[in-house]
């Protein structure tokens, strides 16, 4: 069992980090536990609650989780300026960013294939534009024109669409999920070859 703990900054990020992790470790690793610290309040929340759980991990590495995920939106503001916040030297356990750039709703637009076999209606796919609300809007307008009404803005949905979708078709079209899929899969690829762990 590999335990995870996520620090994302809401709901929608809770249940796509989490369904892109569920994808990712189908293929290499057999169970784990992921531990949701933070998934409320948004960018400060995160900040916040993820500066005091390294600082606890200090003086109790022993309950250190096997991986660190922390997911916040770029919000136009760029990776690098956006991950200086969530580096940590000397961690005793790997940390893996998710920075969606600008918003996580774009992921979900990334592979039309898998748009369709959810909805039975393809999506365009996404331009590239820094507004708050554009891409929660083109989610919504997306599942609306196949004649579904989306009660949560179609967040709803993310593990439907993740689980159809293409990982390397949808990194193709964004960087920032290129880059959260690959240090992923990375770190799963190394738990396979190291094996189970003897507790």
């Amino acid at each position: 069992m590999h335990n995870i703990a996520l620090f994302v900054e809401d709901f929608a990020h809770q249940q796509v980090i989490g369904a892109i992790i569920k994808k990712l470790a189908a293929e290499n690793v057999s169970k784990l536990n992921l531990q949701w610290r933070s998934a409320v309040r948004g960018y400060g929340r995160v900040v916040n609650e993820f500066a005091r759980f390294m600082q606890e991990l200090e003086s109790l590495n022993e309950l250190a989780p096997d991986l660190i995920v922390v997911a916040t939106d770029a919000n136009c503001k760029g990776f690098r300026h956006r991950s200086k916040e969530f580096r940590f030297e000397n961690s005793c356990a790997p940390i893996v960013q998710a920075i969606p750039d600008p918003h996580i709703e774009r992921w979900l637009l990334l592979d039309g294939a898998a748009f369709k076999s959810v909805f039975g209606k393809g999506c365009a796919s996404p331009d590239l534009k820094c507004d708050r609300s554009r891409y929660k809007h083109l989610l919504t307008t997306a599942i609306r024109e196949t004649g579904i009404i989306p009660s949560l803005g179609g967040i709803e949905f993310a593990e439907d669409i993740v689980s159809h979708m293409d990982i390397k078709r949808a990194a193709q079209q964004d960087e920032s999920f290129a880059r959260f899929a690959d240090n992923i899969q990375s770190i799963f690829r190394e738990w396979k070859l190291t094996g189970p762990q003897i507790l």
